[in-house]
């Protein structure tokens, strides 16, 4: 198990570049799988996750081939289905919750796929219901071994349909896009996602010939096709590494320009960040942090403590509200941080406690935060990274702490964030990869 070595107490000087956005490549990573022609994609972040889903496409039988930095060629015209039986696909998939979203593609193109209870960020539950319920409603059909924890989906054909999503779940609106663009007949989908991620992956089926109407909207209409082609596709940049490096910089003090930020797809990121307090300063598509002194949550209008509550998009970002609620200690002021999606991405906040932060855990859903306004800084301490995005919370901790740190089990955040030690280093931090 690797660690990080962190001494903190270094503030940052210079400029980041975010990676390309992890979601959306397990996305289109996947949507290769729906045409037999090449599909050219730039911007793939070198992480553990995306690495891990490309390295399963080749076993499916895809030809991958590095075009460059950060770029792929796919060409899914072989692909073995046999290999979805096999107990090496059952270890692999079951290990990567982004395997998932390859049922849609094998669905459409195959009429067949497998799928073991995929894995993940230990978050809590991550029920599938949406996936599964939407592509019943083009005409699959799902078996299900408890002993086995596997799903067995097959369809002789697909045909479109009305559904309304029980929720709008992100990768459940993924899957069922893919599946529904080869759909016979015109499908719409109420209640979809509309993360960015979600409209880049629609734009890139459209160039395949794909004909979805309604991108960016939560009701998107499907008219299905025979067939797709190639195309190219660039990924955006991370909204998660770009608040992430935001939080960073005001929590270390630091001086830091993220550039490429793609402002546009922030959304709500930006402003909620002014809302701790963060000086926000865009410059044409970058953005710049200056130092921070201090910095003080601000209030609703009628007086009441701030809340940072997760929603759906165009709403603030699960992913996000780790990184909210450790800036929050050091700000001036109270917040009440209150995560809804997921019932146990609080939890690490006891590291937090150790390290000297005042949070009181209400709930599996909500924490509140007392700021003590640099009053009284962290204290370093050793820690476990228990998921992606309460691991880069921690780090942020860490840097921002008196003393050196440790966290273990940093594979978690390598999932996410690309040579996160080496780019932190060169803009000043000391973290030692062990």
């Amino acid at each position: 198990m690797a660690s990080f070595i962190i001494e903190g107490g270094h503030r940052l000087h210079g400029e980041l570049i975010p990676q390309g956005a992890k979601n959306e490549a397990l996305e289109v990573l996947c949507a290769t799988l729906l045409t037999p022609e090449e599909v050219k994609i730039y911007n793939i972040p070198d992480i553990l996750d995306v690495n891990n889903l490309i390295q399963l496409l080749r076993d499916l039988g895809v030809t991958v081939e590095r075009i460059g930095l950060n770029a792929y060629s796919f060409k899914a015209d072989k692909i073995n289905l046999d290999y979805l039986n096999s107990d090496e696909f059952f270890q692999k998939g079951a290990a990567l919750r982004g395997s998932v979203m390859i049922i849609g593609p094998l669905l459409a193109r195959f009429g067949y796929a497998v799928l073991p209870k995929p894995g993940g960020d230990k978050i809590g539950r991550r029920r599938l219901d949406t996936h599964f319920l939407g592509i019943q409603k083009l005409g699959a059909t799902f078996t299900y071994c408890p002993k086995a924890q596997r799903y067995e989906i097959k369809a002789d054909k697909l045909t479109g349909s009305y559904m309304l999503l029980d929720e709008a779940s992100v990768t459940g609106t993924a899957n069922i896009l893919m599946a529904a663009v080869l759909a016979e007949g015109d499908t719409t989908i109420y209640n979809a996602a509309c993360e960015p991620y979600l409209q880049q992956l629609s734009k890139m089926l459209n160039r395949m010939g794909a004909r979805i109407e309604g991108i960016g909207s939560n009701l998107l209409t499907i008219h299905g096709v025979s067939s797709l082609k190639g195309c190219e596709h660039t990924i955006l940049p991370d909204m998660i590494e770009v608040g992430s490096f935001i939080g960073m910089a005001a929590m270390t003090q630091s001086d830091i320009t993220i550039k490429n930020v793609s402002y546009n797809d922030l959304g709500i990121i930006p402003d909620s960040f002014r809302r701790l307090g963060i000086t926000v300063e865009q410059n044409g598509d970058d953005i710049h942090i200056p130092e921070h002194e201090s910095y003080e949550i601000d209030t609703f209008i009628d007086g009441s403590i701030m809340t940072f509550a997760d929603a759906p998009w165009p709403g603030l970002t699960p992913d996000l509200l780790s990184v909210f609620l450790v800036v929050a200690t050091q700000a001036k002021g109270s917040v009440l941080i209150h995560q809804k999606m997921f019932e146990s991405r609080l939890f690490f906040v006891d590291k937090l406690i150790d390290m000297g932060a005042q949070i009181i855990l209400c709930d599996p859903h909500r924490a509140a935060v007392i700021g003590q306004a640099r009053a009284h800084k962290l204290r370093a301490a050793n820690m476990v990274s228990p998921d992606i995005r309460a691991g880069i919370a921690l780090l942020i901790a860490a840097m921002s702490a008196e003393g050196t740190s440790r966290i273990h089990n940093i594979d978690q955040i390598d999932r996410g964030y690309q040579d996160i030690d080496k780019r932190l280093n060169a803009i000043g931090a000391r973290i030692t990869r062990l």
